[in-house]
C-alpha cells in the first residue's frame, strides 16, 4: 500500500521526529537504538570491499568516516533542523572549526560578529591567520557594518545569535541576503537558541553549527557537535576534511545525544518558559543594573528576536534558556555566585540543572580587556542558564543571592 504524505518523516510533527526520526533497527529488532561500538566493518568479499571504497555501496567502512549510531544521530538532527544533511563531530568547537575552515583557503576573508564565544574568536584571530585567512569583526546588529566590512575576497560570514554571553541578536535573514549578493556563505552558531527556537536555514543561512554538548545532551554527560546544511555543500566542503583529519564523534556519545534529542523539545520549551518568568523578576531587583533576555521588550534587538526565534512558525517560540545581567562590578558578581545554594557555578549551559557563570573570568577570559569592552562585557555581568527546577525554588535561590550581591 502506498504511503500517505503523513508517513513521510519530513511531514511529522517535531515531537514525532525527535522520538522516531533516523532510527535504524538491526536484525534483532531492538526497541532502543543500538550502540555500534566498533572501529571498522567487515566485507563479504574483496569485491564488496572494492565497491564500498569506490562509493558504489553505501555501507560503512570505518567509524572515523561514519558509524550506524552516529548516522542515526545525524539523521534525526537533520530531520529536526530541516536540513538535507548533517555531519557530527566530537565537540562543538570541532564543528565550528570544521564549518569555517572547510569553506576558506589561503587569501580568503571572513566577517564575523564581535560578540562570540572566546574559543570562536581564538580560531578567527589566532588560528586562521596562520593559514592566510583574515577576519574582520563587526558589531553584529549593524547590517551596515557587515556591508562595509566586505572585501573582494570575503567568503564567509559567521553569526552567533543569540551571542555568548550578552545575548546579542543578529538579523540572520539580512546578513544572508548580503552574503548572496557577494557569493559568500553564512555559518550560524545556533547553540543558544537550539533548533527548537530558531531555524537559520529557513532564514537564508548555508550552514548551521551546534555544540550538542549543550541543549541536545542537556544533562551534562558527553561532548558532541554537528554541522548541517545542503547535502552537496557538506560533501564539497567537509567530506574530505572529516575523513582525513578525524574529528569523529564516538558512537557512545552519539547514542547519548540521540536519546537526548527525544526530550529536547519538552526541555527547551519548559526551560525557556521558566527563564522568561525569572528574567522579569531579576529585572525588578534593585541590585541589577541591566538585564538582557531576548524575550523581553527592553532587549536592544527584541524586534529581530521576535521575528526570527520562531522555530519555523510565524510567532516567537520563546526567548531561550539564557539570561544575562549586570551587577555593577566583579565583587558583586562573585558575591552573587558564592551565595547561590541551588544553582551551580559552571561555565556549561543548556543543562537540566540551572548554572551561572562569570564570563569575564571563565568563558571569555582569553579575550583582551579591549575586546570584552567592544561587546559591552564588563566585570559585573553574570550569565545564567535556566534548568528544569521549579521556578519558585529557583527564584528563592536567585533572590537571596541577588540580595547578597
Amino acid at each position: 500500500m502506498a504511503k500517505t504524505t503523513s508517513d513521510k518523516p519530513a511531514d511529522w510533527e517535531i515531537a514525532t521526529r525527535l522520538v522516531r526520526g533516523g532510527s535504524l533497527r538491526s536484525q534483532f529488532g531492538e526497541t532502543a537504538e543500538a550502540i555500534f561500538l566498533t572501529q571498522s566493518f567487515l566485507y563479504e568479499s574483496a569485491e564488496a570491499a572494492d565497491a564500498r571504497f569506490a562509493g558504489a555501496d553505501d555501507g560503512f567502512i570505518y567509524s572515523r568516516y561514519a558509524n550506524p549510531t552516529v548516522r542515526m544521530f545525524e539523521d534525526r538532527l537533520a530531520l529536526l533542523e530541516g536540513a538535507e544533511a548533517c555531519r557530527a563531530q566530537a565537540s562543538g568547537m570541532a564543528s565550528v572549526h570544521l564549518a569555517l575552515m572547510g569553506l576558506v583557503r589561503a587569501g580568503d576573508h571572513i566577517v564575523a560578529g564581535q560578540a562570540l564565544f572566546g574559543s570562536n574568536r581564538w580560531i578567527l584571530n589566532n588560528w586562521a591567520p596562520r593559514f592566510g585567512v583574515e577576519t574582520s569583526m563587526v558589531p553584529a546588529p549593524d547590517i551596515a557594518a557587515w556591508r562595509a566590512a566586505v572585501r573582494p575576497n570575503t567568503k564567509v560570514f559567521l553569526i552567533e545569535s543569540p551571542a555568548n554571553p550578552l545575548l546579542e541578536i543578529t538579523d540572520i535573514a539580512a546578513v544572508s541576503a548580503l552574503a548572496r549578493e557577494i557569493g559568500a556563505r553564512v555559518v550560524v552558531d545556533n547553540v543558544f537558541a537550539s533548533p527548537i527556537l530558531q531555524k537559520p536555514l529557513q532564514l537564508g543561512a548555508d550552514v548551521v553549527v551546534y555544540s550538542a554538548t549543550k541543549h541536545i545532551d542537556g544533562q551534562g554527560r558527553v561532548l558532541g557537535g554537528a554541522v548541517l546544511g545542503a547535502h552537496d555543500l557538506l560533501e564539497e566542503a567537509y567530506r574530505d576534511p572529516i575523513r582525513h583529519t578525524g574529528p569523529a564523534l564516538s558512537p557512545f556519545n552519539a547514542w547519548v545525544l540521540l536519546n537526548g534529542l527525544v526530550t529536547l523539545d519538552l526541555r527547551v520549551r519548559r526551560q525557556s518558559e521558566t527563564a522568561a518568568g525569572l528574567a522579569d523578576r531579576i529585572a525588578e531587583h534593585a541590585k541589577v543594573r541591566t538585564i538582557r533576555y531576548p524575550g523581553r521588550p527592553d532587549h536592544p534587538q527584541y524586534e529581530i528576536a521576535r521575528r526570527q526565534m520562531t522555530g519555523g512558525t510565524n510567532q516567537m517560540q520563546g526567548g531561550g534558556t539564557l539570561i544575562a545581567f549586570d551587577l555593577g562590578d566583579q565583587a558583586a558578581a562573585f558575591n552573587f555566585l558564592n551565595a547561590l545554594q541551588l544553582v551551580d557555578i559552571s561555565n556549561n549551559l543548556g543543562d537540566a540543572r540551572s548554572m551561572a557563570t562569570h564570563p569575564n573570568t571563565t568563558t571569555h577570559r582569553s579575550m583582551t580587556e579591549e575586546q570584552r569592552l567592544e561587546i559591552g562585557l564588563t566585570a559585573g555581568w553574570v550569565r545564567l542558564s535556566v534548568g528544569l527546577e521549579g521556578p519558585g525554588d529557583l527564584w528563592r535561590d536567585l533572590g537571596r543571592a541577588l540580595d547578597a550581591a
